[in-house]
């Protein structure tokens, strides 16, 4: 059976184990998830400085699990050190952003995205931007409270989100909505049966993305 590590950036084991959870369950035994936590970053990524830094230790720990496995997930929204770890290693790698974005994109749609971190606004949009997706893209939605706080209670963070989400398709004429981040995971397949509009949750994505990739091979 195929065997993928889904890399977290961000440093928190209870990220990783709920994030590896999503994705094996979006496997639906086509594969085995196996995960890798950073170390070196905060418990959750919400500034520019610190999605950078991300990156180091990613292509750090994918260069050390080259040929381990059949494939790699990075699994932070800004998709840190994705461009390298395809560089330096032999094993197919995606990212739970570009997965995503790609699926909301797909066949022309106008997509937006909900999302908690503010700060990472910029380089969301870049990474929209680095993609060609601008012209579809409707926009970046984020929740008013403070993200590491809202991470913390499970229904509050899948309201807030919930709300955002009516903003990106009322306001925004979103066709397709993502939910921006990994620690998101479980909001995002909350949401996903709450709107009549495909909700993108990157993990899900990401699996897909993958499976299609080693399809291929």
């Amino acid at each position: 059976m195929r065997r993928i590590l889904l890399i977290n950036p961000n440093s928190s084991a209870a990220t990783t184990a709920m994030m590896v959870g999503i994705a094996q369950a979006a496997a639906a035994g086509a594969c085995e998830i196996a995960g890798a936590t950073a170390r070196r970053a905060p418990p959750m990524i919400v500034e520019p400085d610190a999605l950078a830094a991300a990156a180091g230790e990613v292509v750090e720990i994918a260069v050390s699990n080259d040929g381990r496995y059949d494939g790699f997930i990075v699994a932070a929204f800004g998709d840190p050190g994705l461009a390298e770890v395809r560089e330096r290693c032999r094993t197919p790698a995606v990212g739970i952003a570009e997965s995503a974005l790609r699926e909301a994109s797909a066949g022309g749609r106008r997509f937006g995205i909900a999302t908690t971190t503010p700060a990472l606004k910029a380089a969301i949009d870049r990474r929209v931007a680095s993609l060609g997706l601008s012209a579809q893209y409707t926009g970046l939605r984020i929740t008013s409270a403070d993200s590491t706080e809202l991470v913390k209670d499970k229904v509050r963070l899948r309201d807030a989100l919930a709300d955002v989400v009516r903003h990106c398709i009322d306001d925004d004429d979103a066709e397709a909505v993502i939910i921006g981040g990994g620690p998101l995971g479980e909001a995002a397949r909350e949401l996903e049966p709450m709107f009549s509009i495909p909700i993108v949750a990157p993990i899900s994505a990401a699996i897909r993305s993958i499976l299609a990739i080693l399809a291929r091979k």
